[in-house]
């Protein structure tokens, strides 16, 4: 019996290793591809002066803790959109606002395309924060 309890025991060692092993390689590699994704946008500012957004996935991200999962401390989307859009300098807290709002005002746009509504208003209000974000960029 004692066999079997010290054999347990060495499996649930190697899975805990296993376990820290992959929870370290997981964040690396999440931000290996921010700083890659930070680096692109930069380049393509520089490049074609405009800003690259963020598909609406990573602007709209929204992590959940399963009722299962331990209590962790989420981080902000906001949080998230300023690390893609660049690692190297700090971000202007308005041009974070104005691509949030940005992001809201297209999901207004395709919710109001989907339901039959006039578009007119939504796609002004769109034209004028894009014409914002271009005058805050520069």
């Amino acid at each position: 019996m004692s066999d079997v309890i010290s054999e347990y025991q060495k499996w649930k060692q190697q899975g805990d290793d296993l376990r820290l092993k992959a929870k370290q390689a997981m964040e690396s590699r999440f931000r290996e591809l921010l700083s890659e994704a930070a680096r692109i946008a930069d380049e393509y500012r520089a490049d074609f002066g405009a800003v690259l957004k963020p598909p609406s996935a990573v602007t709209a991200f929204r992590y959940k803790a399963h009722a299962k999962a331990k209590s962790k401390k989420a981080s902000k989307p906001q949080q998230l959109a300023a690390k893609v859009e660049t690692a190297a300098e700090k971000p202007n807290p308005k041009i974070g606002r104005l691509q949030k709002r940005l992001a809201t005002g297209k999901r207004k746009l395709e919710e109001a395309k989907a339901a039959g509504k006039p578009t007119r208003p939504l796609e002004d209000q769109i034209y004028e924060i894009e014409d914002e974000l271009r005058l805050a960029h520069g």
